[in-house]
């Protein structure tokens, strides 16, 4: 039990220290939040009036906004990717090596830091949807929870982010590696177009994909929901099977990214 409570203490010194990287790195904030408000703009008004249809734009505008905001706490998994891949790089582990303190403090320091990036990037995000007329719908707890299920993705994320960034060998490859499978997972998914859009084969994978999940469980919560209704179970059970894929996630890669950084550490 002390030893749980020293990692956790250990890991609010590695969060802080993290955090202040960030504050003396204004660029990585300016990163996390201005390509998703790109996307809102360039989703919202390019192709808003066009997929909106009859609604002209408004109700897409809505249903927009629970993608964009996976589709950010996703990429900013990348910064825990680059960021033990610039330890690694610089020898900032083999110092932490060094000093008496908790091996899961590292992990844990990165992914949390990381989570208070997304907290931020939500917010920004959130007064930019006000903006282009994005309303939540739902009451004020599903609202709370619909931000929780979202943060807790991010969370989950930030440990798949760790294991790459300690796995890359050098920060060129970590920003890559970091982003590439991204790609796909969210754009086959329900982020930016109803699930019937979607062709057969892409359709099926998409109503499975974590993404839609997270994706479709905001909406609920937020009361976006627009097109037709979807059927099936990930559909009809939202809510639960984001948290079911989270908790997934979270229980492979947590144990995977800690084993990694004491096999790295004791290099």
């Amino acid at each position: 039990m002390n030893a749980i409570a020293k990692g956790f203490s250990d890991g609010g010194v590695i969060t802080w220290r993290n955090l202040m990287n960030v504050r003396r790195n204004p660029d990585w904030l300016m990163a996390a939040t201005l390509q998703p408000i790109m996307f809102v703009l360039l989703f919202a008004y390019v192709f808003g009036n066009a997929i909106g249809g009859d609604a002209g734009g408004g109700a897409y505008r809505e249903f927009l906004i629970a993608g964009i905001f996976a589709q950010t706490v996703a990429f900013n998994s990348a910064f825990t990717v680059i960021g033990f891949a610039n330890d690694l790089q610089k020898g900032i582990i083999d110092r932490f090596r060094s000093l008496p303190m908790s091996r899961l403090a590292v992990v844990f320091g990165r992914t949390t830091s990381d989570l208070v990036v997304s907290v931020v990037a939500l917010i920004v995000m959130s007064l930019c949807g006000l903006i282009v007329g994005w309303r939540i719908r739902g009451s004020f707890l599903d609202a709370v929870l619909g931000y929780l299920v979202m943060l807790m993705f991010a969370w989950a994320l930030s440990w798949v982010g760790a294991l790459i960034g300690l796995t890359a060998r050098s920060v060129e490859v970590a920003q890559s590696a970091g982003l590439i499978w991204m790609f796909p997972l969210s754009f086959i998914s329900a982020a930016f177009v109803p699930l019937d859009k979607l062709p057969g084969v892409l359709r099926v994978i998409a109503e499975w994909n974590p993404f839609t999940a997270v994706i479709n469980a905001t909406r609920d919560l937020f009361g976006n929901r627009w097109g037709a209704p979807q059927t099936g179970w990930p559909a009809e059970h939202a809510a639960l099977y984001a948290v079911l894929c989270c908790v997934a996630i979270i229980a492979i890669f947590a144990p995977l990214a800690t084993l990694k950084y004491r096999r790295v550490a004791s290099k």
